[in-house]
């Protein structure tokens, strides 16, 4: 493992959106993401030893925090990066998991899916963000600002290079029986968020990115 750079991200549930919001929130927590030597085979299958010594995130909770009950399924993410990608992985606690919407740039959120959204510089303008389902189907944009504040978003903006995979621990779109869990990879490119970042890509060591995550 090599030296390793801050990330910062919000363990919300739903809708990350509310951690890029106009006000400032509570303080977000933060993890260290490691820089690895051999990249991650992007297949979903959470197994390489680049992922090895990256630790989990802590469980996910509501987008509206304690007042609200534990969610049912657990979800967990953990991130490393080298010179080319920023690397996702994410593990979902799903019974039943399932997924219809097959063509590029679907709305997503209508599925089971697992979400990132990247604020290089921490301002809440000019981030992106992307949504994966169940059947490995993507959906990238940019937005402006976040939506309660007016912001307008890109959907023809793509993430170019983007890797994604699923790996699902049960029978896909299979109600009939009781699935474990899914997992997912993500390799992100640092070129193509290098127009927006406002900040060096690949990042420094000890840069701070914001990093924030939804299912």
């Amino acid at each position: 493992m090599l030296p390793c750079m801050p990330v910062r991200w919000f363990l919300l549930m739903v809708c990350l959106l509310v951690g890029m919001g106009c006000a400032a929130g509570d303080r977000p927590r933060t993890y260290v993401a490691g820089k690895v030597d051999r990249a991650p085979v992007i297949d979903g299958v959470l197994d390489d030893a680049a992922w090895s010594d990256a630790p989990w995130t802590d469980d996910f909770i509501d987008i509206e925090g304690p007042v609200k009950p534990r969610p049912r399924f657990a979800t967990r993410a953990k991130m490393v990066w080298d010179e080319e990608y920023f690397y996702v992985g994410a593990w979902m606690e799903e019974p039943d998991v399932w997924g219809t919407l097959e063509a590029r740039d679907s709305i997503i959120y209508n599925d089971n899916d697992f979400e990132v959204f990247i604020d290089p510089d921490g301002d809440a303008h000019d981030y992106y963000e992307l949504e994966v389902n169940a059947l490995n189907t993507q959906f990238d944009l940019m937005l402006t600002r976040p939506y309660r504040c007016g912001g307008t978003y890109d959907i023809g903006w793509d993430i170019e290079g983007l890797q994604t995979a699923v790996h699902v621990r049960g029978t896909l779109n299979d109600p009939s029986d009781r699935d474990d869990s899914w997992t997912m990879e993500i390799a992100i490119p640092w070129a193509s968020l290098a127009s927006h970042a406002n900040r060096p890509t690949p990042p420094l060591d000890g840069d701070q990115w914001r990093v924030n995550f939804s299912r």
